[in-house]
């Protein structure tokens, strides 16, 4: 995904199964340890790794890497890198729209830049922080939204003004998708 990211297109992985299959392990795992990190902290180490390997073989090049979290819950749309208190947050969320250029996108949703892995894993540790969970009867700590990671890539050739490269990688961490009945989850 990350190869074809770089040539311009765009690309999503979702995690779906039923509660407590590993969902969540698989898209974040333990960052801290190099051996189970999960999807997303080993595109994060590789989407730079590659930004380095590039710019040495294409000075010219010049890339800017954005990065927006947002959860979806009980159908109501949450920034996960909102800060602000979710009660006093506008009832109902943020709104997704769409637009001849640029797409479907969530109206509001903060896209912040990043220029480093580092950053990058503190953005992601933050979201993950605000991520809704409740216990179930089938998990302890289970996600109860979905979330999506959206990582944007721009590529940008000083020279060329006609090489301009975007393409958006969507992470997808979806909730049980278990009977309400099994879990006796809320909501």
């Amino acid at each position: 995904i990350m190869d074809k990211a770089f040539a311009g297109f765009n690309g999503t992985i979702f995690a779906y199964g039923q509660t407590g299959s590993g969902k969540t392990w698989s898209m974040q795992g333990l960052p801290s340890d190099s051996n189970l990190k999960g999807i997303i902290p080993r595109m994060n180490q590789h989407l730079f790794e590659r930004i380095q390997s590039n710019k040495l073989a294409s000075p010219t090049t010049a890339f800017l890497v954005t990065v927006s979290y947002f959860e979806l819950y009980n159908e109501i749309i949450f920034d996960l890198l909102d800060s602000s208190d979710r009660k006093k947050r506008p009832k109902g969320g943020l709104e997704i729209k769409e637009h001849p250029v640029l797409g479907v996108y969530v109206k509001g949703l903060q896209e912040i830049v990043v220029d480093n892995s580092n950053k990058l894993q503190n953005i992601i540790d933050k979201g993950m922080s605000s991520r809704t969970v409740a216990s179930t009867q089938m998990n302890a700590d289970s996600s109860r939204s979905h979330s999506v990671f959206v990582i944007k890539i721009h590529q940008k050739d000083a020279t060329d003004e006609l090489k301009n490269i975007f393409a958006k990688i969507n992470l997808v961490d979806l909730a049980g998708s278990e009977r309400v009945s099994s879990t006796n989850a809320k909501g």
